[in-house]
């Protein structure tokens, strides 16, 4: 009888070594690897003497005769997350959402769940880390009536999570969080790359069963590098991958797919935490720009546009000129990259002629939005002039486009879908580049007036006329 194969798996990683070591190489930690039978694929000798007869459970068929699948999807009763989910969460699929402790995804998962037991379909909430009186509580506070159709479970215990699927037949099955549950059949501990990877397969099955397809959501741990816990494996397991991110001073939360086979990626939900969870901001534009129907004229503000998946938003952008008296004066910006700032302040002080190298500049976003987006390039310089010169841009003008080393004014994507968002806003004048849109867009203007600049100066002296008398020594 040939000699059964004996393999080392590190318990911490999952990485399989030939030979024992002290250390693993793959995760680095000490006295972890466990000595376990290599195991042989079911049949592998069968298959060398007989080539062929291996029997083929699935059904064999050709592509173009396959029927085409309709999702059938549960709508979650909450626009911004059905608008990143891509129109709610797939009835057989796996979906997890990532966030810092606190970032509110436990409160997000709870409030779904309560809209879809209130559509008629059962729901089971599993927790893994909080007692039932625990998540009764967060109930309490944030949900008006809790449904009869949520059933709670709190055990981190996956085989009693198996039990308790069979006994109540739920649509919706909320794991909360992943990274906590264990096996009976795997020694290692909970949150080990081998528990995860098994935990999830065992409720992969159960939500891809073709004769009970079930919607699973799954709350996962972030690591200091505000990567998803485990091993990278998990993110292919599932069909979407959600991540929240929340502002440790606002109660502005974002949430967004890096990962979604029923829909777009580039989609991205708005929301904030309040007393009694999170609510949704139906219109972010509004949400992201400061109401000065009083105080018009403050200079340092300039509003832009950009693209969130098919939605364009108006933002705003602030900018904030002083003295340094140090020989290296500040450059501030949570919303911009420091590499982004220095050149775009480089671009003015060359083609504006505006002289910087003795200034402080600080640049923020209303609401903390990041600034990764070319077509807002055009408002920040905007922005830090109007704050040097001391001249306010007026409110009903918006300013999109990027901005070439050499001054020039460069077209963006979507040009022609963010112009027609800005005039059905109401704003009057619309700073774009030559020769950037359509002819067709000039029909849905409603009343705005649509200004074509070549250079960064040309638009300089359309908004501020005469600026150089005015400009700082």
């Amino acid at each position: 009888m040939a000699k059964a194969k004996t393999v080392y798996v590190c318990r911490e990683c999952g990485s399989v070594q030939s030979k024992w070591m002290g250390q693993c190489p793959s995760c680095h930690q000490w006295n972890t690897l466990e000595e376990k039978e290599a195991e042989r694929p079911a049949g592998a000798s069968a298959a060398h003497q007989a080539p062929g007869k291996t029997r083929i459970k699935g059904q064999l068929q050709k592509l173009s005769q396959v029927s085409a699948r309709t999702d059938d999807r549960l709508t979650t009763g909450m626009a911004e997350l059905d608008r990143v989910l891509g129109g709610g969460i797939v009835k057989d699929s796996i979906s997890i959402i990532a966030a810092k402790p606190g970032a509110g995804k436990s409160t997000l998962m709870l409030q779904m769940a309560q809209s879809i037991a209130a559509s008629g379909h059962r729901v089971l909430y599993v927790s893994g880390e909080e007692s039932e009186g625990q998540v009764r509580s967060r109930a309490e506070r944030i949900l008006k009536d809790i449904h009869e159709n949520i059933w709670i479970l709190a055990t981190a215990h996956m085989n009693e999570v198996i039990t308790a699927i069979d006994e109540t037949d739920p649509a919706l099955i909320i794991i909360d969080s992943i990274q906590t549950f264990f096996l009976d059949e795997y020694p290692s501990r909970p949150g080990s790359p081998t528990q995860i990877i098994e935990c999830t397969n065992v409720i992969l099955r159960i939500a891809k069963d073709p004769e009970k397809p079930r919607a699973v959501l799954m709350a996962g741990q972030l690591t200091k590098d505000d990567e998803l816990a485990g091993v990278r494996s998990l993110e292919h397991m599932v069909d979407t991958v959600l991540f929240m991110e929340a502002d440790p001073v606002e109660e502005l939360r974002t949430l967004s797919a890096s990962k979604n086979r029923f829909g777009s990626t580039g989609e991205m939900g708005f929301f904030t935490m309040e007393e009694d969870g999170m609510r949704a901001i139906e219109n972010p534009s509004r949400y992201f720009m400061t109401e000065r129907s009083v105080y018009s004229d403050v200079f340092g503000s300039a509003l832009s546009v950009i693209k969130e998946g098919t939605r364009p938003m108006i933002i705003e952008i602030e900018s904030l000129i002083s003295q340094s008296f140090t020989p290296y004066p500040s450059r501030i910006s949570e919303c911009l990259s420091r590499d982004q700032m220095g050149t775009l302040i480089s671009i003015l002080e060359m083609r504006g002629g505006m002289a910087l190298y003795d200034k402080n500049v600080v640049i923020k976003s209303t609401g903390g939005l990041k600034l990764n987006q070319q077509s807002v390039n055009l408002a920040v310089l905007m922005s830090v002039a109007s704050s040097v010169l001391k001249r306010p841009i007026p409110g009903d003008t918006v300013l999109i486009g990027d901005v070439g080393l050499t001054g020039e004014l460069k077209k963006v994507p979507s040009m022609d879908l963010m112009i027609r968002e800005t005039a059905r806003l109401g704003f009057k004048r619309i700073y774009v580049p030559k020769g950037s849109f359509r002819s067709e867009v000039r029909s849905h203007l409603a009343g705005a007036r649509l200004i074509e600049c070549v250079t960064l100066k040309d638009v300089m002296k359309e908004v501020f006329g005469d600026y150089k008398k005015d400009m700082l020594s």
